[in-house]
């Protein structure tokens, strides 16, 4: 069975971690405990046309849209046409996050990274009560409750949120990235990731163990939320509702450490190869996980200090 979930890290990136599950997001202060949770906005409805938000950085000779991605959705959502399709067709480059490698090698790296090596199994690591609501969790989704034991505590979380997400129709291989790579091919443009395959789950592996595993009892705890909460996430995307958007995508990093580590810093490294790359010209599509985009940390504002100019596209 472990073997099993092991194959669900080639379908999705440390990205579907950061799924919205709860009602209440809550900034992490410097000590890493929460400040007063903030309420969520009222839940969007999805639009019969979605028009998520679309930003361009334009100099002389570089243009570089950025967009935010879902990395999973239901199949039949109509997004890519109007601004976001005009931005992509004049682009000649495409650039996520990560390009998945083949299974064989992402087998080897997830196995390299999420098998727990002390030999402690899951369950012995959490408290009775938590390992009580965890084992409650893996009966209601129909999972025998050993079956992530050989498991880090970070992929146990990684792949107990997908399982209500597919049971309610999402799919894998239908997320935005999906979609952008198969025009990208479609027209030979150049591909380009921004981080490897073991960096992006070197992000969670290298978390502490205790850190992975308040990560853990945050899924646990939300988890009959999953799915409600992902159709509330892609409507927020779907009607360009930023600032919402941000706080369901980074709920459940209440820990500093986890907001540094899978948010802030990630956005600082990009900036500067975006900064980089304004030095070349041609014309870039950048699309990254939509909860980097908003907030005081987003993308956006970083590239603001460094003083570049990020117009928002409206159409």
């Amino acid at each position: 069975m472990a073997r099993r979930w092991l194959s669900t890290a080639l379908l999705f990136p440390l990205y579907l971690s950061l799924t919205a599950c709860p009602a209440i997001v809550q900034e992490p202060d410097s000590a890493g405990s929460n400040a007063v949770p903030t309420p969520v906005t009222a839940p969007a409805t999805m639009p019969d046309d979605p028009d998520p938000a679309l930003w361009v950085i334009k100099d002389e000779d570089t243009t570089i849209y950025l967009f935010g991605t879902v990395h999973i959705l239901k199949p039949g959502m109509t997004w890519f046409d109007e601004a976001v399709k005009e931005s992509f067709d004049a682009s000649d480059e495409l650039v996520i996050e990560m390009i998945k490698p083949d299974p064989a090698e992402m087998t080897k790296i997830v196995t390299d990274l999420a098998i727990d090596k002390s030999g402690v199994s899951l369950r012995d690591k959490l408290t009775p009560e938590d390992r009580a609501d965890f084992e409650a969790a893996m009966t209601k989704f129909k999972m025998p409750v050993a079956a992530f034991d050989p498991l880090d505590p970070w992929f146990a979380s990684v792949s107990l949120s997908l399982i209500p997400l597919m049971q309610n129709g999402y799919a894998t291989d239908k997320g935005v990235e999906d979609e952008l790579l198969a025009h990208a091919k479609a027209r030979a443009l150049t591909i380009t990731g921004l981080e490897t395959p073991e960096q992006q789950l070197g992000f969670f592996d290298n978390l502490p163990e205790e850190v992975q595993i308040r990560f853990l009892n945050f899924t646990v705890d939300n988890i009959e939320d999953a799915a409600s909460g992902m159709e509330q996430m892609v409507a927020e995307w779907a009607n360009a509702n930023i600032d919402a958007l941000g706080a369901l995508m980074n709920a459940g990093m209440e820990d500093k450490i986890l907001y540094d580590t899978l948010l802030v810093n990630r956005n600082i490294t990009w900036a500067e190869w975006v900064d980089k790359r304004m030095e070349k010209p041609g014309t870039v599509f950048l699309a990254v996980g939509a909860g980097h985009l908003a907030g005081e940390s987003s993308l956006q504002a970083i590239l603001e200090q460094k003083g570049m100019t990020v117009d928002r596209i409206e159409y």
